[in-house]
């Protein structure tokens, strides 16, 4: 990547560099190389291709979170810190029933033994379920709490039963919204696992291999439905789908960019070969991919059929010159050489800025878009290699094309359609500029509506059993994404002061009264479990204790050797740091700020910074601020794109005009789309984020094959810009309306994930460079025609630094 991006930047500070990698000359030599040489590049290519096949085994699936935010983040330094002190706090698995036959003898007995039967996994660090439940008991005897189980080997009779009901759900509030909820009698059992193997792929094979078939088993047997959820199960089985789907993805973009290439071309000899490109191409990315050891994301996963989608239009851009060059001359050497040299220069250019559009990714300092932006950019800049390299190689050794396979250069709807943009151009200049002008005052308001969404399963199979799960444990539990509140008290011992449990206890009131949060679990609800159990079992004691009473009911709790096991799950060994866990239900970012806004007031309030330093962590917390990180550089990644590109127009037609006129028509269908987020209600998230700069690096490849041809045209017109614009439209509009075509369809194969950020992505994409195309084809020729005094001068008449296509092509045709 070094080495890539010193080469950009020699090539953009060095005119000669330029001027020469874009002249004539160069492509000719490139033209005599690569036709000379055959046997060799196909060898070449194969060898590379086995190399990158042999990559394939470092390849690796992600068994974590995308991780939005840098590492040196503030935010991340803060979880950081919190799992060196608690450990991995992403571990738990629940299972769940809601059903009121499982209050059998029978059923809950098995429900009991399933829960016990995880504890004999060495992926499992601990279970707990109804059958491990514990009651404090206060032995006056020894001045210590006992524990004692509710169940002790197995319920044997209905009075059993009904007593232990009784003590769950009325007696026994410690344990509410934890492994069951008193009001709808839903029960459930959690698993924590080794949190060694958390972001290991033991996870995936435990989930996959013994938690699923043993539930399952355990359903047909007693027909009972079972809910799982819990960050482990849910990313093991968001990966699966993930995996799944790059295969699915491949094969529709295949099927779906063949039959549209076929279409228009009526070969399967072309077809053939376009698609055995594009499949070298897939074979490097996922070759790049293993070869700079980076793991398989959701976004990653796009990489491969996009390829798809964006080699095929470099396959009908050459094949469409090689078959135009055969009508006219049929010569197939000067057919094949002319290919190389005429359409070579306009190709890299288009694939540069393409691949421009997915690089600027790499700036943002996340490790998740820097490594699609990467892979993507590199990727592209190979399919252009390789299309330039194996079509004219392998058109060499075939025969020419018959006359069935030129017959699609003078189809009839095709000209009609470029009779219609021309019409458009020519007469209803105004009605173009109204339409437009319209467009972005209708996107304006709507990107005012545009939300935010911080929301770590939002994106996720909203079909898939475990995402119903996920919102069968919201309703019963108010969520399963942990936030966590880590309290240092700045002393060893500083947790169990009185002073501070009260203080802890204040904070969990107010969570409990925001209803997208759980109930709170801390050292808080042992003490005052404590109380209830020193007033033997009383319920209405289960609060803090008094100043008087806690030096005796503290005394209890350090005689109690099993205290210790559970104080250990809520309190550091120091003593000095406690946290408070809720779980959050799947919100979005601006309810997310807001929960945080009233947890931070409280915490001001309630703990003095000179005492306390409270940090609010966990993945959802992590997830939200890691989507805010990314809209900021979201207008750094498009800025940067559009930069670049300016650059790119600027030292092409040494005019500042000609910049502003070309970038109008790819900007505007940005707003579009950000105008129809706002009215959609999609919001802005890791996956909709990528939306802009990858349409804008697209769409700008027709603004380049539109101004080259018309600055080649005002050259042979003898500077009349009207011929020129009317003759750069016919010549370029039937490409641009091809390649806008097959990249349309292309992107829309994406609707049919199962992501939802996927779906939004492929759809806002194929729209945007869908307003792009006819952007390109009706409102920047109409701006080069009612600006024609103003660029007419002879800042634009000078020489070009370089050209997109040679001069010799107009006389040639």
């Amino acid at each position: 990547m070094l080495i890539l991006s010193a080469l950009i930047i020699y090539l953009c500070a060095s005119k000669k560099a330029m001027a020469k990698l874009f002249s004539v000359g160069f492509w000719e030599t490139v033209a005599r190389l690569i036709l000379r040489n055959k046997i060799g590049i196909l060898l070449s290519i194969a060898v590379a291709t086995l190399f990158f096949g042999l990559q394939w085994e470092k390849m690796r699936f992600t068994y974590t979170e995308a991780n939005l935010l840098p590492d040196d983040h503030e935010v991340n330094i803060k979880y950081n810190d919190f799992i060196k002190t608690f450990g991995e706090e992403g571990n738990l698995i629940v299972i769940g029933i809601k059903d009121s036959s499982l209050f059998t003898i029978e059923n809950l007995n098995a429900w009991n033994s399933l829960s016990d039967s995880f504890k004999n996994y060495n992926e499992v660090e601990t279970v707990i379920s109804i059958s491990d439940l514990q009651k404090l008991v206060k032995n006056e005897t020894k001045k210590q709490f006992d524990l004692k189980p509710f169940i002790k080997d197995s319920i044997s009779s209905v009075l059993q039963l009904e007593s232990l009901q009784k003590q769950l759900f009325e007696l026994y509030p410690f344990y509410d919204n934890f492994l069951f909820n008193k009001d709808t009698k839903t029960i459930r059992s959690a698993i924590y696992l080794d949190k060694e193997i958390v972001n290991t792929s033991a996870r995936k094979d435990f989930i996959s291999d013994k938690l699923i078939p043993k539930i399952e088993a355990f359903e047909n047997t007693y027909n009972l439905d079972v809910r799982v959820s819990g960050m482990p199960y849910i990313r093991t089985l968001n990966s699966q789908n993930i995996i799944d789907e790059i295969g699915t993805f491949i094969i529709a973009a295949l099927i779906v960019t063949s039959l549209i290439f076929f279409f228009f071309f009526r070969s399967f000899r072309a077809t053939v070969i376009s698609i055995i490109v594009v499949l070298i191409g897939v074979m490097w990315t996922f070759g790049i991919i293993g070869l700079l050891e980076y793991e398989i994301t959701v976004l990653t996963a796009l990489i491969p059929p996009l390829i798809i989608v964006i080699g095929i239009p470099n396959c009908i851009f050459l094949i469409n010159k090689y078959q135009h060059e055969v009508q006219k001359h049929g010569n197939k050497a000067k057919s094949l050489q002319r290919v190389i040299t005429k359409i070579g220069n306009a190709t890299l250019m288009t694939n540069v800025t393409t691949a421009s559009g997915f690089a600027t990714f790499i700036i943002t300092d996340s490790k998740l878009l820097t490594e699609f932006g990467t892979v993507a950019s590199l990727s592209i800049l190979a399919i252009f290699i390789l299309c330039l390299l194996i079509i004219p190689i392998i058109y060499s050794f075939m025969p020419m094309p018959k006359d069935k396979h030129l017959e699609h250069l003078n189809k009839r709807w095709i000209n009609a359609f470029v009779d219609w943009m021309e019409r458009m151009v020519k007469h209803r200049k105004i009605t173009i500029y109204i339409t437009s002008l319209i467009l972005l005052i209708a996107s304006i308001i709507g990107m005012y509506q545009i939300k935010i969404s911080g929301s770590l399963i939002e994106d996720m199979p909203q079909k898939a059993d475990f995402f119903k799960d996920i919102r069968f444990f919201e309703e019963e539990f108010n969520g399963i994404m942990p936030l966590e509140i880590m309290i240092n008290t700045k002393h060893k011992k500083g947790v169990m002061k009185l002073a501070t449990l009260k203080r802890m206890g204040e904070l969990e009131d107010l969570i409990i009264e925001i209803p997208e949060l759980s109930k709170p679990i801390s050292v808080v609800s042992l003490v005052k479990y404590s109380k209830q159990a020193y007033y033997n079992g009383n319920p209405k004691y289960y609060q803090l204790p008094t100043s008087q009473e806690n030096s005796f009911i503290l005394s209890y709790v350090k005689n109690s050797s099993s205290n210790v096991d559970l104080l250990k799950n809520f309190v550091d060994s120091t003593g000095q740091y406690a946290r408070i866990t809720t779980f959050m239900k799947d919100i979005g970012t601006d309810k997310m700020e807001r929960i945080e806004e009233n947890l931070q007031d409280k915490i001001k309030k309630i703990f003095p910074e000179d005492q306390y330093e409270v940090t609010l962590t966990g993945k959802a917390y992590l997830f939200e601020k890691g989507t805010k990180y990314l809209v900021n550089n979201l207008i750094l990644s498009l800025s940067l794109a559009i930069l670049l590109i300016s650059i790119f127009m600027a030292y092409m037609f040494r005019s500042f005009r000609m910049i502003i006129v070309s970038l109008i028509p790819n900007l505007i269908p940005l707003l579009i789309t950000a105008g129809l987020m706002g009215y959609l209600d999609v919001p802005i998230k890791p996956s909709t984020i990528l939306v802009f700069s990858i349409a804008f690096g697209i769409s700008v490849d027709d603004t380049i094959h539109f101004l080259a041809k018309y600055r080649q045209e005002l050259q042979a017109n003898h500077w009349k810009i009207r011929k020129s614009v009317y003759a750069a439209l016919r010549e370029t509009g039937v490409s641009m309306f091809y390649t806008s075509i097959v990249l349309f369809f292309g992107f829309s194969v994406f609707i049919i994930s199962n992501f939802g950020g996927t779906v939004a992505l492929g759809a806002l994409v194929s729209a945007t460079l869908l307003f792009a195309m006819l952007a390109n084809l009706l409102l920047l020729p109409s701006l080069l025609l009612s600006l024609e005094r103003s660029i007419a001068n002879k800042e634009v008449l000078k020489e070009p630094n370089f050209r997109i296509i040679p001069v010799e092509d107009k006389k040639a045709e």
